[in-house]
């Protein structure tokens, strides 16, 4: 289908892989274009897609040799319009912040139903982030645990209306619309908001909302 979702599956587990491919290309949402064992397998896969079909990867972030981390980290050096979702089994925490500094999107659990795979992969792929709500509390703490959550001022109260929407994934042009300002006003309160909470993208920007009970989840 020209409007399904193409998705890069890369876990050092056969089984995990066969099991996620059946449940996506069964639904006409998803095409599962290609599959990587490792890190390194996945760099090669991004610097020989010299058409720029797979939007979309389902990354693990622990795998021997290159992780997650890193294979996330140079293949959006490669190619910035990746997008990223961590799967991550419990106890990988110190993972979570490295993953978000990388630029991975969202994070969901392996063990989480097809129903929020499927939600998480709409989302990041429509440009917004997507965190397991089951994850989120250990997210939350890593980041608090890093000092990362301190804002050095506090936010405008244009900058509260704007947070939200942000972290819904709106991109400045619908916050804009939404709001009824000018584009360019919205690009500066977003700046300003990374500026002042410390944040260096809307991953750690959502995990810093939460713990700060700006957003609801």
């Amino acid at each position: 289908m020209s409007d399904s979702i193409s998705v890069l599956l890369v876990d050092d587990h056969r089984l995990f892989r066969d099991g996620l491919r059946l449940l996506l290309s069964a639904d006409r949402r998803f095409e599962v274009a290609g599959e990587a064992a490792s890190g390194e397998e996945f760099l090669e896969m991004v610097e020989a897609d010299v058409t720029r079909t797979l939007p979309l990867v389902f990354m693990d972030i622990d795998m021997p040799g290159m992780g997650g981390v890193e294979a996330t980290r140079r293949g959006l050096e490669l190619w910035p319009g990746l997008k990223v979702i961590a799967l991550s089994m419990h106890g990988e925490q110190e993972f979570y912040l490295p993953m978000v500094e990388a630029g991975a999107k969202g994070f969901l659990l392996k063990d989480s139903d097809f129903a929020q795979v499927a939600a998480a992969a709409e989302r990041v792929a429509a440009g917004g982030t997507f965190f397991s709500l089951e994850l989120m509390p250990s997210l939350v703490e890593a980041m608090h645990r890093s000092g990362e959550t301190h804002g050095v001022e506090p936010l405008s109260e244009r900058e509260t209306e704007v947070l939200p929407l942000i972290c819904e994934g709106l991109s400045n042009h619908e916050i804009a619309e939404h709001l009824f300002i000018s584009k360019r006003t919205v690009d500066k309160h977003r700046a300003n908001i990374l500026a002042k909470t410390g944040c260096r993208n809307t991953a750690s920007l959502v995990l810093y909302a939460v713990k700060n009970n700006l957003i609801k989840i």
